[in-house]
């Protein structure tokens, strides 16, 4: 799938050629799509389907036409590593492959070796896990390369665990693999695995992921740390500029349609960029608007956030004038994913819950109970939501 990006004077629009879900929080990373979430979900709906899944994982479901890809790690060390292809219709394992890490495993017993959303351009997935293990295999699940990048690289890595999550842009796989020894980004070559350009990073953990800024044409990357966030081109490396006030390490900015940049910083911090993307200003900053561990996300103008007290507060783009808030179900872990009028988030005790945004007081609508520990991020496909947790994959429709 080909991400159109098009350029109205002070206006950025994202147009999807086709109904696709190919990485962390959607096709165009900001957690909102034009898909249509069913105004009843249900475990038993026409469409739904659940299936069991081999060891760990907080990996979010990425979709590519019919099927849905995702991650695991399983043995005592989670020591092997798992990239699996379902049927979107029928929840039917399409193929699954098995790798031996090279890397470090250790994480935090909350997390996974499989905590990292794959990427994908329509035509091959890039799977990055807390090993630093990373793999591109096309979609019938043939393996195109590998690159262990402790090989080289043997202190990246942290006793909590690592989940940054690749994104595509330019032919260049984009890899966030900083830590508070060795500290590095990476560009590798898409078709060929070698490495484009590396990028020595601030020392820190760092479980934040790269995002796309698109506009004319032109697509650029933000790496975002604990200093703040610097784009750079996806092909050569380049620094084009910078954000030095800080920023979280844990949710991940989100690019708008307006061509304003959220960071969490200072609470949020909204930067609005020039059409050619090489200069910003910024435009407003709440500590007021801060998140929680979810990233926060976007759609016509409106900003919406989850903080660590579980209180959804929606907020204008533009201002950050506060419109509403609404206290939700926690606690709660991943980030919430939007449409044209709902929003959904799941917490961590597998509550799915769905806000009606087009009313003049928002509310849950509907809530889903899965019975089990959900820490990851939901997809989406054109008519129903995709969630996982440790042992299931879930597919929910009306």
């Amino acid at each position: 799938m080909k991400k159109i990006i098009l350029s109205i004077p002070f206006l950025f629009l994202f147009i999807s050629v086709h109904a696709d879900w190919l990485s962390f929080r959607g096709s165009n990373g900001n957690g909102s799509s034009d898909f249509k979430i069913p105004d009843t979900i249900s475990l038993n709906g026409v469409k739904s389907w659940s299936t069991d899944l081999p060891g760990r994982g907080l990996s979010s479901p990425v979709v590519v036409d019919d099927s849905i890809f995702l991650t695991a790690s399983s043995g005592s060390s989670q020591k092997v590593l798992h990239i699996l292809a379902f049927n979107s219709e029928n929840g039917r394992l399409r193929w699954e492959r098995k790798f031996k890490a090279t890397g470090r495993t250790v994480c935090h017993n909350k997390t996974s070796v499989a905590a990292s959303t794959l990427a994908s351009d329509g035509q091959v997935l890039i799977a990055q896990f807390s090993s630093n293990d990373v793999f591109c295999l096309d979609l019938s699940g043939n393996l195109k390369w590998v690159r262990g990048l402790a090989f080289d690289h043997p202190n990246i890595a942290n006793g909590l665990g690592m989940s940054s999550s690749p994104v595509i842009a330019a032919g260049t796989a984009i890899i966030q693999a900083e830590n508070d020894a060795d500290s590095f980004s990476f560009g590798l070559d898409l078709g060929l695995g070698t490495t484009k350009w590396k990028k020595e990073r601030p020392r820190g953990a760092n479980w934040t992921s790269p995002i796309t800024l698109g506009s004319q044409g032109r697509e650029l990357v933000a790496l975002q740390s604990k200093q703040g966030l610097t784009a750079l081109e996806p092909e050569t490396g380049q620094k084009l500029w910078s954000f030095d006030d800080g920023a979280s390490t844990i949710p991940s900015s989100s690019w708008t349609e307006q061509g304003i940049l959220l960071i969490p910083s200072n609470g949020m911090t909204a930067l609005k960029l020039d059409t050619n993307m090489e200069d910003f200003k910024q435009i407003w900053a709440d500590n007021k608007l801060k998140p929680g561990t979810g990233s926060p996300c976007s759609r016509d103008g409106k900003l919406y956030v989850i903080n660590s007290a579980n209180v959804l507060t929606c907020a204008s783009v533009k201002n950050g004038e506060i419109k509403w808030r609404l206290r939700l179900q926690g606690p709660i872990s991943g980030s919430p994913i939007l449409t044209e009028k709902k929003l959904v988030v799941f917490s961590e005790s597998g509550l799915g819950q769905v806000v009606k945004l087009d009313t003049e007081e928002p509310k849950v609508i509907q809530t889903i109970d899965l019975e089990d520990t959900i820490l990851c991020t939901p997809a989406m496909t054109k008519d129903a939501l995709v969630v996982r947790s440790d042992q299931k994959l879930w597919k929910l429709s009306h």
